[in-house]
């Protein structure tokens, strides 16, 4: 019996429905969540949520942070932002990356927010590596 997901984004529900398998980027290292697996909270940092259904392709999602709470018949990713794999704008991502990196060549200014920048900086790599995963099972096929 598979397991109900929610990921939801501070903007609207993103996905709900069943998986086999949930993987997602926990603070402390990724997460694999199976049916009737024990209850947990815990913070997640930017990254790809990856939802394993027997006998369908994996749907990939991008999240930038959030947390995850399980309970034993049901998984609920909260994220600030969340896409769809398919919904990543390549040349977004690789400008917030170039951009956060100039700002952090360049932090001169006092009011500069060093841990605002690499925020940024982990989320365009994410995005990325997100996009650079999904290519590469496409190429699988």
């Amino acid at each position: 019996m598979p397991i109900q997901i929610a990921i939801v984004s501070a903007e609207s529900e993103i996905y709900s429905g069943p998986a086999d398998t949930v993987i997602a980027p926990g603070s402390m290292g990724e997460l694999g969540i199976k049916p009737k697996h024990a209850p947990l909270l815990a913070e997640l940092k930017p990254g790809e949520v990856r939802l394993e259904c027997d006998g369908h392709p994996d749907k990939v999602f991008y999240i930038s942070g959030g947390y995850i709470e399980i309970q034993p018949d049901r998984v609920t990713v909260l994220a600030d932002t969340a896409l769809r794999g398919d919904e990543i704008d390549e040349e977004q991502a690789n400008a917030a990356l170039a951009r956060a990196r100039e700002l952090l060549k360049n932090q001169q200014d006092t009011d500069f927010d060093y841990q605002a920048a690499l925020s940024e900086i982990a989320q365009a790599v994410a995005q990325l590596r997100t996009l650079s995963k999904l290519r590469k099972d496409v190429d699988k096929l």
